[in-house]
């Protein structure tokens, strides 16, 4: 028996290699946008938060692609600079800016400020998208803190700088699968997952 698609609206393989892991058992065939035998242009976002943005994406690639589609979006967000980076997050220091220009900014942007006023959230929007059907939104959110330097190696992004005080670690120096059992993409994804499970595509 042949399984339904599921797009996973990226080209970045290292992510739907994650998501085939998040969704591992289940009947469906994951597939990126590189996987797709048509040529569409490229989805702009243009949303106000995570969850616009996953929604807009995944109406998107759904709409022009007839699949079952999932998007997400995410990003850090730090509660003295009002939510900032937040869906900025991959371009705060500036388009094609890498991780640690990024992270540069951060930490420069925080200097002096007291380890009481460091809180932070990642936070993550998954938007299912199915011919037919209403968008349905997951949503996952881990909190920690902002570290006055990076440590660590392991993750991507802000992984470095944000510590998770129940680990007693940054996210950086966690493994993947310690990783992937708190952090905000784990939590979204759990609650897609029950969810498939009730409502297989």
């Amino acid at each position: 028996m042949n399984r339904p698609r599921l797009l996973i609206a990226t080209r970045n393989l290292g992510k739907i290699a994650e998501i085939r892991e998040f969704l591992s058992g289940l009947p469906v065939k994951v597939i990126g946008l590189e996987d797709l035998a048509i040529k569409v242009p490229e989805c702009e976002e243009k949303g106000s938060s995570f969850e616009e943005n996953s929604r807009s994406k995944a109406e998107y690639w759904c709409c022009h692609t007839g699949l079952a589609t999932l998007a997400d979006d995410s990003g850090l967000c730090v509660d003295t600079l009002d939510g900032a980076p937040g869906i900025y997050s991959a371009r705060f220091a500036g388009a094609g800016a890498d991780d640690r220009k990024n992270i540069e900014r951060l930490l420069t942007l925080l200097e002096g400020v007291g380890e009481g006023r460091r809180g932070a959230s990642f936070q993550c929007s998954l938007a299912l998208c199915c011919p037919g059907k209403p968008i349905i939104t997951f949503q996952g959110l881990c909190q920690g803190l902002i570290l006055k330097e990076p440590l660590g190696e392991s993750g991507f992004g802000y992984d470095p700088v944000f510590y998770y005080p129940p680990l007693g670690r940054s996210f950086a120096q966690l493994t993947p699968e310690e990783k992937n059992k708190v952090s905000h993409r784990a939590m979204a994804f759990q609650k897609l997952r029950a969810w498939l499970v009730e409502n297989p595509l």
